[in-house]
């Protein structure tokens, strides 16, 4: 089971786009796939269901040790997830006073095993607060998506900081499998620019596919569908099938 925690401590940088998209392109190709919404915010639940969540089980309560793992599951076309909640807000400072409290996702992933998953991708919040401390508690690998623009870069040094404690303090198999760029425009010199200092950067651990900047994207998640269910002939589901084929032959 390859464990791959999404991120970026900015927000709309494309990363709920890209943990969905390349989920559902990974289960085109005959993958197993659950996906972890541990967003507040809530957007990749919201992008793929159509009614309130308020009164479901969500990772909040199997955090808290409420629900078991199977109570909160979801399935949709293809593959799983585990839905978020606003409630989720409040977990930061709820579980702050919880022994090992940066362990409680790697504690509710436990009860994943034998259940045949090939990924679990969990997308993180917009920050790097305890519950994205929790994703890279429970993964193997990290993916930082990037936006190609301008300040892409800018503030990328307190992630990799936080990726490095982590590694040294509570999880030593983590490792920053890749890094994706997103919202690239070819007719715009800068973001052709970015992307070069970007690969400068990160050397070979970039991608080879670039998420192209796709309106077929931004529509696909008022419909409660991936791309490839929305429009599957669109640049946006070329851009994420060779995404998640990267992702599948390991990069």
């Amino acid at each position: 089971m390859k464990t791959i925690a999404l991120t970026n401590q900015k927000g709309g940088v494309g990363k709920t786009t890209t943990t969905i998209n390349v989920g559902a392109g990974l289960a085109k190709l005959g993958k197993k796939v659950l996906l972890i919404d541990l967003d507040p915010q809530a957007n990749l639940t919201y992008s793929l269901r159509t009614h309130s969540h308020r009164l479901e089980k969500t990772i909040y309560h199997a955090l808290r040790g409420q629900v078991n793992v199977d109570d909160v599951i979801v399935k949709h076309n293809g593959f799983d997830f585990i839905p978020s909640s606003l409630e989720l807000s409040g977990a930061e400072l709820e579980l702050a006073s919880e022994p090992a409290r940066e362990s409680l996702l790697k504690n509710v992933m436990k009860q994943l095993e034998g259940k045949d998953y090939d990924y679990v991708l969990i997308d993180c919040p917009p920050n790097l607060g305890l519950l994205t401390l929790n994703a890279f508690t429970a993964v193997k690998e990290v993916f930082i998506v990037l936006q190609s623009e301008y300040l892409a870069l800018h503030g990328l040094s307190k992630l990799l900081d936080l990726i490095k404690v982590v590694q040294q303090r509570l999880n030593n198999k983590l490792e920053v499998g890749g890094i994706i760029c997103t919202l690239y425009d070819s007719r715009k010199n800068l973001n052709k620019e970015v992307v070069g200092h970007i690969k400068d950067y990160f050397g070979n651990k970039v991608f080879k596919t670039i998420i192209r900047d796709n309106v077929a994207l931004a529509e696909a998640p008022s419909h409660h569908k991936t791309i490839f269910e929305y429009d599957g002939n669109s640049s946006g589901a070329h851009d994420y099938f060779e995404l998640a084929k990267e992702v599948k032959n390991g990069h």
